[in-house]
């Protein structure tokens, strides 16, 4: 498994410690590769979560919720992370002007939440991260 794989399990498990650990790796490495599979894998997930027939509304929930969860939540950026989710969703538009690194940061805080929120089991979290490294290498 990739260092980006292990990154999702780690999030997924709340492991924060080995979250830290690898992010810090990534960091060093300029996370060559990484934002492809962090996009997929975020891709993937809000699709599951939310299907087509979401509406702003429901993301705009989601999007509280998770920065409630959070001890400095509130410093989150809601419309960013509002952005992404939608745009992955279909108003790809939305994503254009987040800052690459903003943009990073809100996928990696949705995709802990969405992980965490789905429960799965290690079968189902390996399946997920193949699923997000095999749709990052189609668009690499």
């Amino acid at each position: 498994m990739t260092k980006l794989g292990e990154l999702i399990q780690a999030m997924a498990r709340s492991d924060w410690d080995t979250t830290d650990s690898l992010i810090a790796d990534l960091d060093r490495a300029k996370w060559a590769g990484g934002l492809q599979v962090i996009g997929a894998a975020f891709a993937i997930a809000v699709n599951r979560r939310f299907g087509p027939s979401a509406s702003p509304a429901d993301v705009a929930q989601f999007v509280a919720a998770a920065r409630a969860s959070y001890e400095e939540g509130d410093s989150l950026p809601a419309l960013e992370m509002e952005g992404l989710i939608r745009a992955a969703l279909g108003e790809a538009e939305l994503a254009d002007n987040i800052a690459p690194d903003v943009a990073l940061g809100a996928e990696l805080i949705v995709l802990t939440h969405f992980l965490q929120e789905a429960n799965l089991t290690q079968e189902q979290l390996d399946a997920f991260v193949a699923e997000a490294e095999q749709t990052a290498t189609e668009y690499m």
